[in-house]
């Protein structure tokens, strides 16, 4: 299997952090992105600490808020 875009600026590739999302061209996990702006850093301090540029960052958030309005929970 080859690398596999899953969103724009996302992409999944079994070679590279064991088959996360990463953003696209680097080897940044989208994990890694949501969780440190959820950390309290600033965009442009995720995007200093990376070098990503504000797009990425932006489609990290996007595709995490895309996984989470997908998730069905179900009570018992």
């Amino acid at each position: 299997m080859t690398k596999k875009k899953l969103f724009d600026h996302i992409t999944v590739d079994p070679k590279v952090r064991f088959g996360k999302p990463v953003i696209d061209g680097t080897r940044v996990p989208v994990d890694m992105v949501v969780g440190k702006i959820a950390g309290g850093m600033t965009v442009e301090e995720v995007m200093d600490e990376y070098n990503l540029t504000k797009q990425q960052v932006m489609a990290a958030l996007r595709y995490a808020a895309e996984l989470v309005a997908q998730e069905e929970i179900t009570f018992a």
